[in-house]
C-alpha cells in the first residue's frame, strides 16, 4: 500500500502534529499521482485542493531520497504550477513555502509573471527553483529563450490551477500547446488540473490532457460546500423596477451587515459599479475609513498587492471588488460576502461566495442584494440552480489559428522547431485535433512567405526554413515577438498619473476619448481631473468636483447564463402559481399582480410577447429571458424578418429577460404570422444578412491579428494608440478579403463573431424552444413591469444620468 512509503509517513505525521487528517480526496489524489497518472481534482474551495497535489510531488520526492530529502539544493525545477492570476501566484507561494520549511526541505519556490522583477527572472534563468508559479504568458516566454529544453529537463510535473477559468478562452489553448511541447520533451510528464464544479468536467480533463491521452481520472471530493444565501430585500418593492435603480439605495441595508462581520468582500459586476459604491460606503460611513479598500483590475499594482496582504493580515473591515478576487485566493478572515447586482451565472455565484469560509466546514456566507426588483427572482433562481447543482459548461476552443501561429513564432525565435515533429504534437491537443495537413502547410506558408496577400512586405516574411527545420534569423523581429508573447486583446489600457509623478492605475481608451481638459472622472476611489494625454499615459491632478463621471468599461455587459435563465423562467411559473416559499417572490407578489393585471405572466411553456403604443411609438417588446447576448441577436433577427412583410425601421433594446422593438409604425406581428417569424428555418443566411456579420467579424480580427503577430503594438511605453491598430486591422482585413479569401485568419474572425459574439448554437436553442412553446401577445394600456427596465435602457444610451431620472418619475407618474 502506498500509505506505508516514506514519504506518506512523513506528510501524514506532519499533518497530525498539527491535529489536522488528509481527506480522503487529497489521499485519492496522492495515490493516483504515485503510480504516475494524470488528472483533474475536483474540489468546493477551501477544502485544500492545493495540497492534494502540491503534498503527492512532496511525497514522491522523499520516497525517490528517503535518506537525504532534506540536504538536496539546486534539484532543478520539479514541479511547474500554472495560474491564471497573478494574486493567486503569491499567496500559493506563501503556502507552499510555509510546509517546505516546517518539512525542513530546502526547495525554493520561484514566481514567474509579468511582474516579476528582472533581477529575479535572471536569477531564475541561472538556476531554476524547484517549484515555479507561472502565467501562461510567462510559460510561452520561457519557450521563447534559446536553449530552453535544459530548464525542463527535471520537470515531472505540471499543475494547471484553476483550470475551470482557463478553459473556454485563448489562454487556456496557449496552456495546452505548451503542455504538447512538454510531453514532447518528457513524455513521461504528469499533467493535473485542479478545478472546481463546472457542467463539463470530462470534457476539461480531456482538453487538459489532449484527445489521444487514455488514463486521466478526475478525483471528485463528494464534499459538500455549506452555502448560506440571503436576499437583502428591499423595505418597499416598487411597481416599476429599472436597473440600477436600487443600487446605492440598498446601501443602509448592506452596512450592518459589514459591522457585524469580520471582514466583508463586496463583489459588484463592473469596476464603475465598485468605484460608486466605494465612494458611498465612505460618505455613508467615515468611520471605514483606513479599514475599507477598493480592488479590480485598473488599480495600480503595488496598491493591488497592498489591500491583499492586508486582507490576509486581517487589517481591513471590507473590500469592494470585481471578478479581480474571484479565483481561490485564500484570505481566511474574510466572512461574509455581499453580492451587488445578480451575477448571472451559478458558477460565478458559487466562486464568489467561496471567498468567505474559506477552510473546511467553514459555511460561506453570501448577501444578495438586488440593484433593481426583479433580480430578486434571480436570487430565487440561483438558490434554485444551486440545490440542483446545474452548474454552466465552458465551451472549449477550437482552431485558434491565431494563437497557433503566435507559438510557432515562439519556438521559430528560440531554438528553431521540426515542422513534422511540432504538427505531430499539435494534433494531440484538444484545439487543434482536426487541424488538416493543408491548413498546417498554409500556416507554415504564411509564416514563410506571408501567405497569397503579403508576399510582397517583407516584415511578413518571418521565419526561414532549412528542410523541415523553421527559425527566426532577424533579431528585431524575435524582439518584438517576445514583447507582445500573450497579448490577448482588449480594449487599450492608458496608464493614469498625476501631473507631479505617482501612478493611480489604468483606464480604457474608449472612456478616456469621450473627456474634455478640466472633465472630473473618479478612479481608485480619487475624484480626478483631466488635463492631457501624453505617450500612452493619461495626466491628472486631484480634483475638489462634487459630481465625477464614472468610467464605464467593457466587461460591464456580463450576459445571463442559459442554466440561470431555465431557472429563472420556473420562478416565473412559480410566482403564477402563488404557490412558493422563496421569501423573494413572495416579497415580490405586489409587482407580479401588477404585471399579471396588465398584461401575464409567462409560465415556462410560454413566450410573452407584449405590444404596446406610447407617444414614442409603437413598441414590441419579447421575453425570452435568454441573456443579453441572444436577444441582442435576436432582436436583429426579428426586425429583419418583419422588414420582409412590410418595409419598417426598429430601433432595438434589450435586457437579460427580454428585448424592444419600436417603430413609428405599427408592427405587422400576429398570432397567425408569430410562430414563422421565430423559425431556425434559413437561420445561417438570415443571421448573416440581419446583423452586420461582416462589421462584427472586422472587430474580432482585430484581436485575432494581434494575437497572430500581424500587428506590432509598439515598444513598452510607445504603444499604437488603439484606432491605429483598427485601421491596420482593417486594411489587412479588406486585403484578405478581397485577395485571399480563403484565409484562415479571416476565416476564423466570421467563426468567432457567429459563435461568441452572436451566440449562434445558444440562439438555435432558444428558437428551438419557442416552436415547441406557446406564444401568448396581450396589448396592454400602459407600460407593464415587465418592460419597464427594457425601456430605461433604451433611454440610458441617450440621456445623462440627471435627465433620466427626471424622464423615469415621469413615465412612473404616467403608468401609476
Amino acid at each position: 500500500m502506498q500509505q506505508r512509503s516514506r514519504g506518506w509517513k512523513v506528510i501524514t505525521g506532519w499533518l497530525a502534529d498539527k491535529d489536522l487528517q488528509p481527506f480522503k480526496f487529497q489521499e485519492d489524489a496522492w495515490e493516483a499521482y504515485l503510480q504516475g497518472r494524470s488528472g483533474i481534482v475536483n474540489a468546493p474551495t477551501g477544502f485544500g485542493k492545493t495540497f492534494s497535489l502540491f503534498l503527492g510531488a512532496v511525497i514522491a520526492w522523499i520516497d525517490a531520497h528517503p535518506k537525504d530529502y532534506q540536504q538536496k539544493t539546486k534539484n532543478g525545477l520539479q514541479l511547474l504550477w500554472v495560474t491564471p492570476l497573478r494574486a493567486l501566484a503569491k499567496d500559493l507561494g506563501r503556502a507552499m513555502e510555509e510546509v517546505l520549511r516546517e518539512l525542513d526541505i530546502p526547495w525554493e519556490v520561484g514566481i514567474r509573471s509579468g511582474d516579476t522583477p528582472v533581477a529575479t527572472r535572471a536569477r531564475q534563468k541561472l538556476q531554476m527553483p524547484e517549484i515555479l508559479i507561472i502565467t501562461p504568458e510567462s510559460l510561452h516566454l520561457l519557450l521563447a529563450q534559446k536553449e530552453y529544453p535544459t530548464v525542463f529537463r527535471h520537470l515531472h510535473t505540471v499543475v494547471a490551477d484553476e483550470w475551470h477559468e482557463l478553459l473556454g478562452s485563448k489562454r487556456g489553448v496557449m496552456v495546452e500547446l505548451a503542455l504538447s511541447r512538454l510531453r514532447g520533451l518528457q513524455p513521461a510528464l504528469k499533467v493535473w488540473g485542479i478545478s472546481a464544479t463546472i457542467g463539463n468536467l470530462d470534457e476539461a480533463l480531456e482538453v487538459l490532457l489532449g484527445p489521444y491521452h487514455n488514463g486521466g481520472l478526475i478525483v471528485r471530493a463528494n464534499l459538500k460546500k455549506n452555502i448560506a444565501l440571503q436576499s437583502v430585500i428591499p423595505h418597499e418593492i416598487e411597481n416599476y423596477p429599472w436597473a440600477g435603480h436600487l443600487g446605492i439605495r440598498m446601501l443602509p441595508q448592506a452596512l450592518p451587515i459589514i459591522e457585524n462581520s469580520q471582514t466583508t468582500l463586496v463583489f459588484t459586476n463592473t469596476r464603475s459599479q465598485s468605484e460608486i459604491w466605494y465612494q458611498s460606503l465612505l460618505k455613508h460611513e467615515p468611520m471605514l475609513a483606513g479599514a475599507l479598500a477598493l480592488h479590480h483590475g485598473s488599480i495600480d499594482m503595488e496598491l493591488r498587492i497592498w489591500v491583499e496582504e492586508a486582507l490576509h493580515n486581517g487589517i481591513l473591515k471590507a473590500v469592494v471588488c470585481t471578478a479581480s478576487l474571484d479565483l481561490g485566493v485564500d484570505f481566511r478572515p474574510v466572512d461574509t460576502v455581499i453580492q451587488v447586482g445578480s451575477p448571472k451565472g451559478v458558477a460565478r455565484f458559487l466562486q464568489r461566495a467561496g471567498r468567505s469560509g474559506h477552510q473546511p466546514g467553514a459555511i460561506s456566507r453570501i448577501f444578495f442584494l438586488p440593484t433593481h426588483a426583479l433580480e430578486l427572482v434571480e436570487a430565487a433562481a440561483l438558490k434554485a440552480a444551486m440545490e440542483e447543482e446545474l452548474i454552466e459548461s465552458r465551451m472549449p476552443v477550437l482552431l485558434a489559428y491565431d494563437v497557433l501561429l503566435q507559438y510557432l513564432m515562439t519556438l521559430a525565435v528560440s531554438d528553431g522547431f521540426h515542422a513534422p515533429q511540432i504538427y505531430e504534437e499539435v494534433r494531440k491537443t484538444f484545439c487543434y485535433q482536426d487541424i488538416t495537413e493543408d491548413e498546417w502547410q498554409w500556416i507554415l506558408a504564411f509564416l514563410t512567405t506571408g501567405g497569397d496577400a503579403l508576399g510582397s512586405y517583407d516584415e511578413f516574411r518571418k521565419l526561414e526554413r532549412q528542410g523541415d527545420h523553421y527559425y527566426c534569423k532577424s533579431r528585431m523581429l524575435a524582439m518584438r515577438h517576445r514583447l507582445h508573447i500573450g497579448t490577448i486583446v482588449s480594449d487599450a489600457m492608458l496608464k493614469v498619473k498625476f501631473m507631479t509623478g505617482g501612478y493611480v492605475g489604468v483606464i480604457e481608451e474608449s472612456f478616456i476619448s469621450r473627456l474634455s481638459p478640466g472633465d472630473s472622472f473618479t478612479l481608485a476611489g480619487r475624484n480626478l481631473e483631466f488635463v492631457m494625454i501624453k505617450d500612452m499615459t493619461v495626466l491628472v491632478r486631484k480634483s475638489s468636483a462634487k459630481r465625477t463621471i464614472v468610467p464605464s468599461y467593457q466587461g460591464g455587459r456580463i450576459p445571463l447564463s442559459s442554466n440561470l435563465g431555465r431557472m429563472l423562467r420556473m420562478k416565473f411559473n412559480e410566482a403564477l402559481s402563488r404557490r412558493t416559499k422563496d421569501p423573494e417572490l413572495i416579497a415580490l407578489q405586489p409587482l407580479f399582480n401588477r404585471q399579471e393585471a396588465l398584461s401575464h405572466i409567462p409560465k415556462d411553456n410560454e413566450l410573452l410577447i407584449e405590444k404596446i403604443t406610447t407617444k414614442d411609438g409603437y413598441h414590441l417588446f419579447v421575453y425570452p429571458f435568454e441573456g443579453r447576448l441572444v436577444h441582442e441577436v435576436m432582436a436583429a433577427l426579428l426586425a429583419y424578418r418583419i422588414s420582409r412583410i412590410q418595409p419598417i425601421t426598429f430601433s432595438i433594446a434589450m435586457n437579460d429577460y427580454g428585448f424592444e422593438l419600436l417603430s413609428d409604425q405599427p408592427i405587422p406581428l400576429t398570432a397567425d404570422n408569430a410562430k414563422a417569424l421565430f423559425t431556425t428555418d434559413n437561420l445561417l443566411t438570415e443571421l448573416q444578412t440581419s446583423v452586420n456579420a461582416t462589421e462584427m467579424a472586422r472587430r474580432k480580427f482585430r484581436d485575432i491579428a494581434v494575437i497572430a503577430g500581424l500587428i506590432f503594438q509598439g515598444y513598452p511605453g510607445k504603444h499604437k494608440a488603439n484606432r491605429h491598430l483598427q485601421s491596420s486591422a482593417s486594411l489587412l482585413f479588406n486585403v484578405f478579403k478581397d485577395y485571399d479569401p480563403q484565409n484562415l485568419l479571416l476565416k476564423q474572425a466570421f467563426n468567432e463573431a457567429f459563435f461568441y459574439q452572436m451566440e449562434e448554437a445558444r440562439l438555435r436553442e432558444t428558437l428551438e424552444r419557442i416552436a415547441q412553446s406557446h406564444i401568448v401577445i396581450t396589448e396592454p394600456d400602459k407600460l407593464t413591469p415587465f418592460c419597464f427596465p427594457i425601456k430605461v435602457d433604451s433611454l440610458r444610451d441617450t440621456m445623462t444620468s440627471e435627465k433620466l431620472e427626471d424622464r423615469i418619475k415621469k413615465l412612473i407618474a404616467v403608468n401609476e
